[in-house]
This record gives C-alpha cells, sequence and structure tokens, in this order.
C-alpha cells in the first residue's frame, strides 16, 4: 500500500515541524520541563530534611517556639501567625495571576494589568516578609549557652515555664573581652562580632536566681523539651563553653544546627524563586502597559510566567507543611 504525501494544513502541521504535544506551544512546553526539573530538587531537598529530621527527632526544634514574632507587636507570643499570613499573601497572589491569564483569554489589557500589578504586590511583600522573619531568626530573641558537644541550653522560669532572656538575669562582670580571630587561637575558628554576655556572666546571673531552670534540647513523649530540675540544672551549666544569640550556619540557639542549615537552604532557595517571578512579573506588567501583547495578538507569555508562579506558590505550601506545621 502506497502512501502519498498532501499539501493538506493537516499534513503540514505534523510534519512540518509544527505539531504540538497536547495544544500546547513550544514555549509552554519548555516551562513545563523546567518546572518538571525544579520540582525534582526541592523534593530532594525536603526528603533530605526529612531523614535528618527523623535521624534527630528526640532533639528537633518546636517550630511554634522559634516563630513566634509579629511585626510591631513586640514581646507578644504569636507562633505561627506570621507565617500562616506570609501563606495567605502568596496563594492569593496565585489567585490573581489566575485572573490575569484569565484577562489575558479574553485580550482585556486593563484587568489584565490590574491583576499582574496585584500578583507582583503579592509576592513583594512574600519576599519582604521572608526577610524579615530570616532577620529575626538570625537575631535571636532569649539567648542560650551552647556545651562543648554542641548541646543547647535555654532558659526557663521555674514557675511558669517560659523562656527567660539572658539579658533578664545574666550579671555584669567588667573583664576585657577581644573578638576571637583564626591568627590568635584556632586557625578554623573566627568571630564577626562578640556576644552581648560571657558564659561566666550567665553562670553567676543563673546562680544568683533561684527560680531559674535549664531546658534542653532533648524532646518527651509529649512533644515537649525536658526541663531540669534546679541541682541538674545547676551542675549542667558547667559543661557550658560558649553563649549562643540567634542562629547561622554553625550555631543555633534554638536547638540543632541542623534546623537552622535547612531554614536557611530551603527558605532562602524558594525566597531566591519568589524574587525571581517578581522580577518578571515586573517585566511582563511593564510589556503589558506597552501593548506588546495586545500587538502580538495573545497573552501566552502572561500564560507561562503564571505557570512558574503557581509552581513556586505550591512549592510553599509544601515548604510551609513540612518545615513549619509537621
Amino acid at each position: 500500500m502506497e502512501v502519498t504525501a498532501t499539501n493538506s494544513n493537516e499534513e503540514t502541521n505534523v510534519w512540518g515541524g509544527g505539531n504540538k504535544p497536547l495544544n500546547a506551544s513550544y514555549g509552554k512546553m519548555m516551562m513545563w520541563f523546567f518546572i518538571v526539573s525544579d520540582a525534582l530538587t526541592f523534593s530532594g531537598f525536603l526528603v533530605a530534611y526529612g531523614f535528618s529530621r527523623f535521624k534527630n527527632i528526640d532533639s528537633w526544634p518546636i517550630a511554634d517556639e522559634v516563630f513566634t514574632h509579629f511585626p510591631f507587636l513586640h514581646g507578644v507570643d504569636a507562633p505561627m501567625y506570621y507565617v500562616a499570613l506570609m501563606t495567605f499573601v502568596l496563594i492569593f497572589s496565585s489567585v490573581t495571576m489566575v485572573l490575569a491569564v484569565d484577562a489575558g483569554h479574553h485580550m482585556n489589557k486593563a484587568k489584565v494589568t490590574f491583576y499582574m500589578l496585584l500578583t507582583v504586590i503579592g509576592g513583594a511583600i512574600f519576599v519582604g516578609s521572608q526577610a524579615w522573619e530570616w532577620k529575626n531568626f538570625i537575631k535571636g530573641e532569649y539567648g542560650a549557652l551552647e556545651t562543648r558537644g554542641g548541646q543547647i541550653l535555654q532558659f526557663v522560669d521555674g514557675d511558669t515555664g517560659k523562656r527567660v532572656a539572658l539579658e533578664a538575669f545574666a550579671a555584669n562582670i567588667i573583664s576585657d573581652r577581644a573578638t576571637h580571630q583564626s591568627s590568635n587561637g584556632i586557625w578554623f575558628v573566627g568571630e564577626t562580632s562578640l556576644p552581648n554576655f560571657t558564659v561566666e556572666e550567665v553562670k553567676e546571673g543563673f546562680a544568683a536566681n533561684d527560680n531559674l531552670l535549664i531546658r534542653g534540647e532533648k524532646i518527651d513523649e509529649k512533644g515537649h523539651k525536658i526541663v531540669l530540675s534546679r541541682e541538674a540544672s545547676l551542675a549542667k551549666i558547667n559543661d557550658a563553653v560558649g553563649v549562643v544569640e540567634g542562629a547561622n550556619l554553625i550555631h543555633n540557639e534554638y536547638g540543632n544546627r541542623l534546623f537552622a542549615d535547612f531554614f536557611f537552604f530551603i527558605t532562602g532557595f524558594h525566597g531566591f524563586h519568589v524574587f525571581s517571578g517578581v522580577v518578571i512579573n515586573i517585566i511582563i506588567f511593564f510589556n503589558v502597559i506597552r501593548g506588546t501583547y495586545e500587538r502580538r495578538g495573545h497573552y501566552e507569555m502572561v500564560e507561562k510566567v503564571g505557570l512558574y508562579w503557581h509552581f513556586v506558590d505550591l512549592v510553599w505550601v509544601f515548604v510551609f507543611t513540612f518545615f513549619y506545621l509537621v
């Protein structure tokens, strides 16, 4: 049976290089390829986080005790409230992106412009909120001591069980203090700045306040950190060798240092994606204002950047669930 070629539009579309799999353009297919590959990357990060947390399940910091800040509400205990607000803003920006894409399908330039602007504002608020959260996480709130083995010793009030900041009880001992540099001590250890208190000041202040107790990293069967007795606290504080204020890649006043490492890496990687999306959305926004897509006769570029934005929002749902809620 002999097959003859025809000049029909169908034959040209199939064999002439213009076929669209799943009725998607080349640009949308490439965006989907990028999203799939990026999803695998995030999956690897979250799996690594899960393994590390499971291995240190008895000493992993409790998110409700770490993320308690809220803007303009200093001293108010608001566990996870601001993170929940950030999540709502990002999800709402995904809704406005859907409306922008729909307006583009109807060639409504005014609505596309309006909803793209709302999407940019929502993304910018989220990025700014993440930066604010990082600042508080790095700065810390209470401070703690660290033992030679890397264990974190936090201080709580014996009556209320609430954490007590070092500045509330540390003694004032006048002494010469110098920032440690790799040239005058251990070659691989350096300090950018000194903590506000020395170990001796914290020890002396702790000994003078009989109501203070030490809370370690370990978690009991009910999910609460174990608080030592007064006698055990006095013995344990002698193991402390350093003061920790806030968190970085080496020290973490909230507990296991891996928690801080994953926090900076995963939320930072996602934040970079959101920031990139905001920049791209701003470019698309100005192109819409200039009428670029009106002249092209379609708003497919808005739809393609919308796919990326929805992916970023979806990833945050998983990050929020695994990192903050579980």
